[in-house]
């Protein structure tokens, strides 16, 4: 996952009418990811543009001696073999090398410029009638005056919804298209947020692809960052203040309550997939393990090397995490519960010792992390497969979790550590049935488990004691309706200081599946250059969207917006309607940014 943002820049620096063609081959270390429908699945919620294989036999990783993911294979135009790279953390090498490339095969004459001759099915986006969620992804419960609420993690759209329990919206907060920006609730805007917790009138954001901690007020009704720079670090260690201190892939988020000296203080724990650890950011001045002190707003590593293990140990610095993805905490017993998605385990952290224990699942050998399946038993006994989600329930002294790719709800006995399916597969009836759920929380009051059933687009309720299933419907007000439909977009590139060119063309989806571009209507775009202009040349001012956009961009080192604004006409089989799209670009000038860019951006119209 970690290669896209790499593959993504390629892409836009070399575009495939310039020679560079890029094709994903996927080859699954789950039996779950070798389903089609599951990788299609995943193509639609990590945006990949590019055409996608599935080696579900893995035919091309052993044909080629492939030993590790990902691994990237340059192949020049007559099939030779030019250069390999294996793992993450390649993206300037890879530019350098693609850009010799192509400059030597087209003095060769060897470069083509066709663009690709199949449709793409990244853009079948799973919008279904009557689902207001798009891959939906962490929950989490909490009351106010009004009552119980649930805190939805709406990944696809790139926003997180507040809604009563009957799924009544009481606030949209960030859009549909993805970005990262602070501000009010209309105008703040996310990139695939993941986990979500609370603490008094705050909620805390694991906004995924943005690698930071966003912070949003429930009284001021405004979202900021609290840690990250929107850049994927990798930093291992950590202890930076704030928004100085770079993340990588933040996945779920906890609140763990320390008590000191009789004052509680509290501590967001971050499961931090990307670097294969836990870190905490410490809310307020803090003295926690071996008497350290913590100033507030200090984010730090606490547990987890580093390496991709499956390593369970007395220290915590030496216990070795496999992309931890879910995270809980029982505040009673003072332990955290995380669920270690690529070693199919559920595992424990000793919040007093910081001891690292296994709880159900993996294999002994720690850099054993194919041992999965989908078993009930006991510690080692019980199998899993890429488990994402995780709640602890303090009445049945137990954890909860969602087996992800087994398509099932798990219970787990802590003391005993006997894991046992309850729902899913059959289970209670053959009406309801999962599909990748990835995340769980729990009503205590109500004995009511509430389900992301991710690749369904919806919010499962599942009645413990009745037990039976339920979808939560989801209703958006028309005021929060006409907000998210404003359709205004904002985008962030960057080129060269120096002076380059920037090429702009959209692509257009409808949110309603029936809705389409009339392609006999003038379908048209208007482009606003910055007011200091000088030296700013457009190759046209206004044009048909079929027709990029050019810009020719002076020498210089501020940061200037253009605007677009596009016209468009969509009908459906008996009516058409005209609707108006703004689109912001920031562009940023830097000294090694490319002096070519090219930009095609998705916008997802309500």
């Amino acid at each position: 996952m970690h290669i896209l943002p790499d593959l993504d820049d390629l892409e836009k620096r070399f575009p495939i009418t310039d020679g560079l063609v890029v094709i994903g081959v996927h080859s699954a270390k789950f039996s779950n990811e070798r389903d089609s429908k599951r990788l299609l699945s995943a193509i639609q919620r990590y945006n990949i543009k590019h055409p996608v294989v599935n080696d579900k036999t893995l035919s091309a990783w052993r044909n080629l001696g492939i030993s590790c993911w990902p691994t990237l294979l340059m192949i020049g135009p007559t099939g030779e073999l030019l250069a390999v790279f294996v793992g993450e953390g390649h993206r300037d090498e890879l530019i350098l090398f693609v850009e010799v490339a192509l400059t030597y095969f087209k003095s060769l004459n060897k470069i083509s410029k066709n663009d690709l001759p199949l449709q793409l099915e990244c853009h079948l986006l799973a919008t279904v009638d009557n689902k207001n969620l798009l891959f939906p992804s962490k929950l989490e419960i909490f009351q106010n005056e009004q009552g119980e609420n649930l805190i939805i993690a709406d990944t696809g759209n790139n926003r997180i919804l507040i809604v009563d329990t009957k799924g009544n919206v009481q606030h949209v907060i960030g859009g549909s298209n993805p970005d990262f920006r602070d501000g009010d609730f209309e105008n703040a805007r996310f990139n695939a947020p993941q986990g979500v917790c609370i603490l008094d009138t705050f909620i805390y954001v694991a906004d995924n692809e943005n690698h930071a901690i966003r912070k949003i007020d429930l009284i001021k009704k405004m979202v900021t960052t609290v840690v990250g720079t929107g850049i994927q670090g990798h930093d291992y260690i950590g202890g930076k203040i704030g928004k100085d201190q770079i993340l990588s892939s933040p996945w779920d988020l906890a609140i763990y309550k320390y008590e000191y000296n009789k004052n509680i203080i509290p501590i967001l724990l971050i499961a931090m997939a990307g670097t294969h650890q836990i870190w905490a950011l410490f809310l307020e001045d803090t003295i926690w393990w071996k008497k350290r002190e913590y100033k507030a707003g200090t984010c730090i590593a606490i547990v987890g090397s580093g390496k991709e293990e499956n390593r369970n140990n007395l220290y915590p610095h030496t216990a070795g995490l496999a992309q931890p993805s879910g995270l809980t905490v029982n505040k009673e017993r003072k332990i955290a519960f995380f669920a270690d998605s690529e070693s199919s385990a559920i595992r424990s952290i000793d919040l007093e010792s910081g001891q690292v224990s296994v709880v159900c699942g993996a294999n002994r050998n720690p850099v054993d992390l194919h041992d999965y399946g989908d078993s009930d038993g006991i510690k080692y006994a019980a199998k899993l497969q890429h488990p994402l989600g995780i709640t602890w329930h303090s009445k049945d002294n137990a954890v909860y979790i969602t087996d992800t790719y087994n398509h099932k709800i798990k219970k787990i006995d802590v003391t005993t550590q006997n894991c046992k399916t309850i729902y899913g597969d059959g289970k209670p009836n053959e009406k309801f049935s999962f599909d990748e759920p990835s995340g769980i929380a729990i009503s205590s009051e109500k004995d009511l488990l509430y389900v992301a059933d991710t690749n369904n687009h919806e919010v499962k309720v599942i009645d413990t004691k009745k037990e039976n299933i339920t979808t939560l419907s989801i209703n958006i007000s028309t005021i929060e309706m006409n907000n998210s439909s404003k359709n205004i977009y904002f985008f962030d590139t960057t080129v060269n200081e120096k002076g380059a060119e920037l090429n702009i063309s959209f692509n257009i989806i409808f949110f309603e599946r029936d809705l389409k571009l009339n392609l006999d209507a003038p379908q048209r775009w208007t482009l606003n250059l910055p007011i200091n202009n000088s030296g700013w040349i457009a190759r046209a001012r206004n044009g048909e969207l079929s027709n990029p956009i050019s810009i020719k961009i002076p020498e210089g080192k501020e940061t200037q917006e253009v605007c677009v604004i596009l016209d468009i006409i969509a009908c459906k089989t008996t009516e058409c309607v005209s609707k108006k799209l703004s689109v912001t670009y920031r562009i940023h000038q830097e000294a090694h940014a490319c002096n070519i860019v090219t930009e095609q951006k998705q916008l997802i119209v309500k």
